[in-house]
């Protein structure tokens, strides 16, 4: 699926209102819940009685004025009963509309939190490959507009749009009644163009929203894009670049607006011209009614009154009818998103990972990123339990692509890949990645205490199993000596925290989550030499007794595993001990040999700078 950004004139195009509806409908009136569509069924009931009594006040005015237009007889009686009657019409059509939006709201709430909840927990099952496509600010926002626009729907739509033009058939009704065909016709005719002129330049203006919106995404996925790769952008001081950038979205998103803007007072001023030609026609007619004795002072009051209530709200109609349609375009981006199949599925009813040891075994694995880019070939090797397996070889090798498969990211091309026998394609995802825990090359940290980070390997832990995990991290002795302790807040991917910390972080989180395999992917290979023995000390420790299968770029990490696999162009090339290895003296001992010199160079500059500093601290001390 391409990101959501710049091609939503495309998606507008192909838009279905009534689908999207049909697909909010399941929300508003949802299955086994009593309580939701009884509510519904009230606010209705409610709306129904508002616009009645919102089509009968204006008659009791009528005769008020009527009453006050007589010899004077029952001045006192009959007028002052008539506008109580108003006035107690007025406050039961305001009641009536207000009781139905506090029976209303839980229901359009719920259907909101659903909505966005389904979505959220979707985007969650959706395969890697979709996520990284994605561009998260335009993501975050199909969905933030989306939760939105299902509100302004059904708070505008539901019971502003509908009931006005209910109430326009009523009032239409009524002037047939109590006058003559015409009125009901001017009426009709007036509001029929009005609606016909803001639907037709609304629709010609949704142009220019789509283009504000499209470039809204696209300075808001730039900014966000931009923040999270704050560094970066330092490193090559590019933040002019940057800014030119996000600039550029932002010049497109102002000529779009200046062009609405204008647009909008267009529409307005045609509303306008339709309202007065239309009022003035049908007071006209009325006064000649009066003139002429056919009606009263009062007929005259009552077709003012109608018409004034009918085009306040309509005013509004243009902006409500550019919202609808925005709304639905935003619903149907974001349950556009529910409609992206997920790559990676449970099969129906697939039985939960029986964990016996953990044994891990790859039998003739081929996988494909696309038809063009092979990775793997042929791969086989089995992790027996409780045993550790480490993976080497140069970038691109295919090794990060292993751990990916084995958590079930993607699914291989050929082959399978089994834990303790069974296949992890016929296995629930659940229960397979609930057994396994991964220390990532690149450690991801929630802007959050470390407490929280450290919890999240399993959550509802409580205090005391969360230090213990810290300190078989050896990270707690660290956590104590902070300001805050486990209440340091880490920041935004855990950048207050070094690699090193981080790591040890991430350590305790696998090892609270307790899982019987184990997965270190290149967990010291961006860690200074002493920060990786520290650290490499901590991941044997939690390696202890569990099935362990290690990526490595460092070898000097890897001396002590069961079996080293060499992974060259996605094929296993060699594969054995530490030892053996060297005495083949293959790629294997070729790679060794340049570390060890690597090692060796660095270590005699090290030695060096040492030698240096403490002959400038003996000059400091002679002088």
């Amino acid at each position: 699926m391409r990101p959501l950004s710049t091609d939503a004139p495309k998606r507008y195009s192909k838009r279905n209102d009534l689908a999207t509806i049909r697909t909010l409908l399941p929300y508003l009136w949802p299955k086994g819940s009593a309580n939701m569509r009884s509510r519904v069924v009230i606010a209705l009931v409610l709306l129904v009685a508002a616009k009645g009594v919102n089509v009968v006040t204006p008659i009791l005015f009528k005769f008020a004025v009527d009453a006050l237009d007589g010899k004077g007889q029952a001045i006192f009686v009959v007028p002052i009963a008539l506008l109580a009657g108003y006035g107690l019409a007025r406050v039961l059509s305001i009641a009536f509309g207000e009781l139905r939006d506090a029976v209303f709201a839980k229901v359009a709430q719920r259907a909101i939190r659903e909505a966005g909840l389904r979505t959220f927990r979707h985007l969650h099952k959706l395969a890697l490959r979709f996520h990284l496509d994605r561009q998260t600010g335009g993501l975050s926002r199909a969905v933030e507009r989306g939760t939105k626009g299902i509100d302004f729907l059904l708070n505008f739509m539901l019971f502003n749009v509908i009931p006005t033009f209910l109430e326009i058939l009523l009032v239409c009704g009524v002037m047939w009644g109590l006058f003559n065909f015409w009125f009901a016709l001017v009426t009709f005719v007036t509001v029929g163009f009005y609606i016909f002129w803001t639907v037709a330049v609304t629709d010609w203006r949704l142009k220019f929203r789509r283009r504000m919106n499209s470039m809204d995404s696209e300075a808001n996925t730039k900014a966000i894009d931009s923040l999270l790769n704050y560094e970066t952008v330092k490193y090559f001081g590019n933040e002019e670049h940057e800014s030119r950038r996000f600039d550029d979205a932002l010049r497109s998103y102002e000529e779009a607006a200046v062009k609405s803007k204008v647009s909008l007072s267009m529409l307005n001023i045609g509303q306008a011209v339709v309202i007065s030609i239309g009022l003035t026609a049908v007071m006209i007619m009325a006064g000649f009614g009066v003139k002429s004795g056919v009606m009263t002072l009062g007929d005259f009051v009552l077709v003012n009154s109608y018409l004034i209530q009918l085009f306040l709200p309509l005013n509004f109609l243009g902006f409500v009818y550019r919202e609808i349609k925005q709304s639905l375009a935003d619903m149907e981006d974001m349950f556009s998103l529910l409609r992206v199949e997920r790559e990676i599925d449970d099969k129906p009813d697939a039985p939960a990972l029986q964990i016996s040891g953990g044994a891990i075994s790859f039998e003739h694995v081929d996988f494909d990123y696309t038809e063009a880019r092979n990775i793997l070939k042929d791969v086989s090797f089995t992790v027996p339990a409780g045993k550790t397996v480490a993976i080497v070889g140069p970038s691109g090798a295919g090794k990060s692509t292993i751990s990916r498969l084995l958590y079930r990211f993607y699914d291989v091309t050929k082959g399978r890949i089994t834990i303790d026998g069974q296949d992890i394609r016929e296995i629930s995802q659940d229960s397979l990645r609930a057994a396994i825990g991964i220390v990532p090359q690149d450690t991801v940290l929630f802007n959050d205490t470390i407490y929280y980070n450290i919890a999240y390997g399993r959550p509802g832990a409580n205090p005391s199993e969360i230090e213990e995990a810290a300190r078989m991290a050896s990270v707690h002795s660290f956590i104590t000596e902070m300001p805050d302790g486990y209440n340091t807040r880490v920041g935004e991917r855990g950048l207050k925290l070094s690699g090193g910390e981080k790591q040890r972080v991430a350590i305790a989180r696998t090892i609270l989550k307790g899982p019987q395999i184990l997965l270190f992917d290149e967990a010291t290979s961006a860690l200074d030499t002493h920060t990786e023995r520290e650290i490499q000390e901590a991941m044997v420790a939690v390696a202890a007794g569990r099935t362990t299968l290690v990526i490595a770029h460092r070898l000097s990490t890897i001396i002590g595993a069961d079996e080293i696999l060499v992974l060259d162009h996605g094929s296993i090339t060699e594969r054995g001990t530490h030892s053996g290895l060297l005495a083949v003296g293959g790629a294997y001992a070729h790679m060794w040999e340049r570390q060890q010199e690597a090692a060796r160079a660095q270590q005699a500059l090290d030695q060096n700078s040492d030698s240096q500093d403490a002959g400038e601290e003996a000059a400091d001390a002679a002088e």
